[in-house]
């Protein structure tokens, strides 16, 4: 590590340290985003309120009924008390991750005035707001870049340049006789991260976003990144440093701000993130089981990865998801059927972690990336079936709606109480009642057969029992055991989600678990029951 770089890091955590104790109990592993289940918004493509084709924060700000109308009481609304945006700060591109200015919102969606008052929309809602933060990077259009290109000495050091490029090393790019470094792009040059003043900047870049614009924290974007020497070294001891370095000051900011890494990446590295440097991280490996595991109809994936993702991590801190803006949407993964996009659902909604969902996915929107392009997973909201606009705009869309929309759309759905979204409205409320859902550990349970997948959640208010049927057939011959557990005599099974008839008696066995217990004689095709255990003393 550069001693310059080490040195300014460690003043800075003796400083914090000497100056701000955060107020969150380190006894208690679980934080308030638990408690909450989070949605992905991409600003261009959610709703355009002025009718020029390009989603903005006003339509945003007209939407949010939709996402959660303020009133627990409704079942109309998605639920979600979470949001997190893709970048909306000044960018040249059309998907924001370079930005030529961090301290103003893009003009295609508003202004800085109209994100303070979504900001006050969303908290009226009982909704958080988290922004993305590109730290490793910013457009070849900022004025730091062309500033540095020219040689102006005041930031000749802010991003990562060299005479010569050793062979065989990608991501260099030629510009006024020298290279630049930038892996993702030759218009995204990558910041030097060991220059105290760049360091200083991203500082008060932090700082503007969380007191001037009153955000509840941050997606921080390719965090494995960060500092890469000579173009190689992904999860760098240097990038962990200075994570640790930026988390301490979000926190002396902001002692509640929630900072979620991007590292994708396996989760024996993504782990290492958590606690001192991010607060959570996206757990891609389990989002892929959680995929794989409903295309193959069998538990075996999703319940290798699911009980050592529980070992790695303290228990719920990391982000949950099926897949997101870079991948193929979920519903085209599992070929349009919605039965099984429901299952996943259910996967994702009852699992332990932080749940995000992708905006779309709850009404089944289809989209696979193209060459050199992810805009095609990117498309607009697709609210009703208007002709072509999808209820998006009263103009023409900027990127094309995607086909399925007469059926898949939020209007449609909102009539059916078995569409795909209503049943994600039904998941989330059973989350958001149920804390053993939101906040309680996760039990492995051993299954007699491939075809079920189960788990115990349990908290000290609760305990819950989940089954589910990977299959596209109804499953009869299955037996659950959980070898210890929570559990007596008196805690007797209710049903509290899906279909079935009487459920079994359960008998506890003298560990706290269960023994060949099969709560119900029939479990129905791709299907998640949901039993609680209660005390009945």
């Amino acid at each position: 590590m550069h001693q310059k770089f080490a040195l300014m890091i460690a003043a800075l955590l003796l400083t914090v340290g000497a100056t701000h104790a955060s107020p969150r109990q380190q006894d208690n592993p679980h934080q308030w985003w638990n408690e909450r289940v989070f949605y992905e918004v991409f600003v261009r493509s959610f709703n355009d309120s002025d009718g020029d084709g390009i989603g903005d924060l006003q339509g945003l700000i007209d939407k949010l009924d939709y996402l959660n109308d303020g009133d627990p009481s409704t079942t109309d609304d998605l639920g979600v008390t979470g949001l997190w945006l893709m970048p909306v700060a000044e960018a040249p591109s059309y998907h924001g991750y370079d930005a030529t200015d961090y301290r103003q919102i893009e003009q295609d969606y508003g202004t800085n005035e109209d994100f303070r008052e979504l900001m006050a929309a969303a908290h009226e809602r009982g909704i958080v707001v988290i922004v993305d933060l590109v730290l490793n990077h910013t457009s070849n259009q900022h004025e730091w870049f062309t500033a540095s290109a020219a040689g102006d000495p005041e930031y000749a050091d802010w991003y990562i340049w060299q005479d010569n490029v050793p062979r065989g090393q990608q991501g260099w790019h030629l510009l006024n006789g020298r290279y630049y470094y930038g892996a993702f792009s030759e218009t995204q040059p990558e910041l030097n991260l060991a220059n105290p003043d760049v360091t200083a900047e991203l500082y008060d870049v932090a700082r503007f976003w969380l007191q001037d614009m009153g955000v509840d924290g941050f997606r921080l974007d390719a965090i494995k990144h960060l500092i890469e020497e000579n173009g190689a070294g992904e999860n760098s001891d240097e990038t962990h440093a200075w994570l640790q370095g930026f988390h301490a000051y979000v926190e002396s900011v902001n002692p509640d701000a929630l900072t979620v890494g991007e590292a994708w990446t396996s989760s024996y590295y993504a782990d290492d993130y958590v606690g001192g440097e991010v607060d959570i991280v996206f757990e891609f490996e389990l989002a892929s089981a959680m995929v794989a595991s409903v295309q193959q109809g069998s538990r075996e994936t999703i319940s290798a990865i699911a009980e050592r993702t529980a070992r790695l991590y303290p228990p719920g801190q990391y982000a949950t998801f099926l897949t997101n803006h870079d991948q193929n949407r979920v519903n085209s993964e599992l070929d349009g059927y919605i039965e099984a996009s429901k299952l996943a659902a259910a996967l994702l909604l009852t699992s332990p972690g932080v749940p995000f969902i992708y905006y779309g996915e709850e009404i089944g929107m289809t989209g696979m990336r193209g060459a050199g392009t992810d805009a095609a997973v990117r498309t607009p909201m697709q609210w009703d079936d208007t002709p072509n606009t999808a209820g998006f705009t009263t103009g023409t869309a900027w990127q094309p709606i995607t086909d399925g929309y007469r059926l898949r759309n939020v209007a449609v759905e909102s009539t059916d109480p078995d569409s795909l979204l209503s049943y994600y409205r039904q998941l989330i409320r059973l989350r958001n009642e149920h804390p053993a859902l939101r906040h309680g550990d996760y039990l492995p349970v051993e299954s007699s057969t491939r075809d079920v997948y189960a788990f115990v959640r349990h908290s000290d208010e609760e305990t819950i029992l989940v089954m589910m049927n990977m299959t596209e057939a109804p499953v009869s011959d299955y037996m659950l055991t959980l070898e210890a557990g929570p559990l007596t005599d008196s805690h007797q099974p209710q049903l509290v989600f899906g279909a079935g008839a009487d459920v079994i008696p359960l008998g506890a066995n003298d560990a706290g678990g269960f023994d060949e217990y099969r709560p119900l004689d029939t479990l129905p095709p791709q299907s998640m029951v949901g039993i609680q255990l209660a005390d009945i003393n």
